[in-house]
């Protein structure tokens, strides 16, 4: 069963009284366990995507299924819900609570989105900081940390609540070649520690050979898919 099906997906938006389309018809699955990306350069519609399958923006046209969800379908309410029960997020900009330190970081949506008992949150959150080797950080704010520490509290915190689907949105785009590098390679390693399936968008061609799958967009439309990776 796929964990992700799109087909003749499609997003317009209007800008005055001009329509731009965003998305034209565009066909894919993405199958449980992937480590998936989407390339093509700024503007080709990775990001409108992204947010598409994460509910946070809605199709014009054709179907889109999330974990056997037809998640078009879904009102404010139980898209927030969908999110909170199945799926993580990472961003280019990290998106960390600059008064928080790691640990409340990666414990925020075990509380604010979950609500786990206290014992639970802290064997969660300790075992992330070990995995993503941020342990001996814990206690540091964001502006305490590089711009890969802050990454790898964000792929932690991605993962607290145990979703089955990360959507990872540019998230190499602030870093040095040689951690983004190393940040793509820790969230492989997640994927194999704790089946999670990733899917993150990039334009950097350098960091594309990193997936294992890839579909590849120009202007709104799917112009290689699916190809996978020794």
């Amino acid at each position: 069963m796929s964990l992700v099906t799109a087909s003749e997906l499609t997003k317009t938006y209007r800008a005055g009284d001009v329509d731009v389309p965003a998305l034209r018809g565009v066909g894919f699955t993405i199958e449980p366990g992937a480590f998936v990306a989407f390339v093509g350069p700024s503007g080709s519609g990775k990001s409108t995507l992204l947010n598409m399958i994460g509910g946070l923006d809605k199709p014009s046209a054709g179907t889109l299924t999330v974990l056997d969800t037809d998640i078009a379908s879904l009102d404010r309410r139980a898209a927030a819900e969908f999110r909170g029960a199945n799926l993580g997020f990472i961003f280019q900009d990290f998106n960390l609570i600059p008064v928080l330190s790691a640990y409340e970081n990666i414990e925020y949506p075990l509380l604010m989105v979950q609500d786990w008992e206290e014992s639970k949150r802290r064997a969660r959150v300790t075992e992330l900081l070990d995995a993503v080797g941020m342990a001996d950080q814990a206690g540091k704010r964001p502006d305490q940390l590089s711009g890969g520490q802050k990454q790898r509290v964000a792929v932690a915190r991605a993962l607290a609540t145990r979703p089955k689907l990360v959507l990872a949105d540019e998230p190499t785009a602030n870093l040095d070649h040689d951690t983004a590098y190393r940040i793509l390679e820790l969230m492989k390693k997640m994927r194999d520690e704790f089946g999670t399936t990733f899917v993150f968008s990039t334009h950097d061609s350098k960091i594309m050979g990193a997936a294992e799958v890839t579909f590849t967009l120009e202007d709104g439309r799917l112009v290689n898919g699916g190809g996978q990776h020794a």
